[in-house]
């Protein structure tokens, strides 16, 4: 049936008077549309089994996006639970998952790093602020029908910014690939510096892990449909780490801080106007990215699986995912390019899917918990490493390089800019560009 549906559940809500109020209340609980064709068992198995992937998926990439956006990794865990419940629920998109995401997890990085030492309770509670205020602002949008503007951003800006987020993850992760004792937060010409100043002094023992679980997820990539390909690299790097003492003495790497219990705490955001002043502009820039993310992801499903979306839906379910997260330890979440890439790949139906896959989180936490005292961060970054290489759309970049000099122009100084300045003035400066050509392209035209 269309829209998902079984017919029994078509026929009822086009045939009784209960069929009427069920129809009026869908548009404001999404859910409605799709539950009943988890009747149907084999759609029912399809959800599990795609859910229980995606869990297994998530795991190593929880922690690793969280290290990416300076938090403790369990908060990269916690923002793949709740947040991806509620936006299935209330968002429009089928099939796309909802969590901590590569580009987002950068960008709280680089917008919080300059307010508060990262990973100290004073960010983290900054942070989830931010979370809440980006709710905030997208329940805004949604409620007030202007969800349609977010797809107003230039694409030439989001393929800039992106490839330029691409270059960030590589510079915030040098210092533990190759085990060099470097403060956070060096801008890509310091790390540069002080990389040939400082190659001597690599740690071989970081460096070799780091370089496994590269290797293992390279010769894993053809198989990441059977088998998550960043799994097999975590497991390898650690693993790896592990043996080598055996045959190396003296064979040490830093390890990932031991993960807490597997239910995300209760958080409370920081609402003193003082702190709501200070996120103003980041929370709006969040905002942006976000949403764009998540249009973005949901649009490309929609059209893939041939199925409506309401945008305007979406940025809600968003902004609602958001504000419960925001009261569960969450940093601020959006559309994932690779979980929601696995999910349609693994054949998920339905959103439970992604429901079904923050559930099967929680459980498969309460027993790796244990064991991450032997993941490595050279193991992290080397999964992060290969994040940013997936960042860069060449194929993308060359057609806009060939077909319109003007997006190229956009896309060459937005990404530039992400390297030079903050985030959120680079993002900004970047649709000024656009706007001011496209402005001078049409007085041209008009003389």
């Amino acid at each position: 049936m269309a829209n998902g549906e079984s017919e029994p559940d078509s026929i009822l809500q086009k045939q009784t008077p209960a069929g009427s109020v069920w129809q009026r209340l869908q548009p404001h609980l999404p859910f409605l549309a799709w539950i009943g064709s988890l009747r149907d068992r084999r759609v029912l198995r399809a959800d599990l089994l795609a859910g229980l992937t995606g869990a297994i998926v998530v795991l190593p990439q929880g922690v690793a996006f969280a290290t990416l956006a300076g938090m403790p990794p369990q908060y990269g865990l916690y923002s793949a639970m709740v947040p991806c419940i509620v936006a299935a629920l209330f968002g429009a998109s089928r099939l796309m998952v909802t969590g901590p995401a590569n580009a987002i997890s950068l960008t709280v990085l680089s917008l919080i790093a300059p307010l508060a030492v990262a990973g100290s309770d004073d960010y983290v509670r900054l942070v989830l602020t931010l979370t809440f205020m980006v709710a905030c602002w997208q329940l805004l949008i949604g409620w007030a029908g202007l969800g349609r503007l977010v797809d107003r951003v230039p694409h030439s800006v989001i393929v800039g910014f992106t490839a330029g987020a691409a270059v960030l993850i590589v510079n915030s992760q040098v210092r533990n690939l190759f085990g060099f004792d470097w403060p956070r937060g060096l801008s890509v010409w310091q790390t540069l510096q002080r990389f040939v100043d400082d190659a001597a002094g690599i740690d071989w023992a970081t460096t070799l892990v780091s370089a496994v679980t590269v290797v293992a997820c390279v010769l894993a990539k053809p198989w990441n449909g059977r088998v998550p390909y960043m799994l097999v690299g975590v497991l390898a790097g650690g693993l790896f780490a592990a043996a080598m003492p055996l045959f190396w003495n003296g064979f040490s790497v830093a390890s990932v801080e031991r993960l807490p219990g597997a239910l995300p705490p209760l958080s409370t955001p920081d609402l003193s106007f003082d702190t709501l002043r200070l996120l103003l502009m980041p929370s709006l820039v969040m905002t942006l990215l976000a949403l764009a993310e998540a249009i973005s992801i949901a649009r490309a499903i929609a059209v893939k699986t041939g199925t409506p979306l309401d945008g305007n839906r979406e940025v809600i379910g968003q902004g609602l995912a958001n504000l419960a997260g925001s009261f569960f330890s969450s940093y601020p979440a959006s559309g994932s390019f690779n979980r929601s890439g696995v999910n349609v790949a693994a054949g998920a139906r339905t959103p439970l899917s992604a429901v079904s896959a923050a559930l099967f989180l929680v459980l498969l936490l309460a027993f790796v918990a244990p064991l991450s005292k032997w993941l490595p961060l050279a193991a992290v970054a080397g999964i992060l490493l290969m994040v940013a290489i997936g960042l860069i759309d060449l194929r993308e970049i060359r057609h806009i390089a060939q077909h319109d000099r003007r997006d190229a122009v956009v896309m060459a100084v937005t990404f530039i800019l992400v390297l030079a300045i903050p985030l959120e003035w680079a993002v900004l400066a970047g649709i000024g560009v656009h706007g001011i050509l496209g402005m001078l392209i049409d007085r041209q035209q008009k003389v």
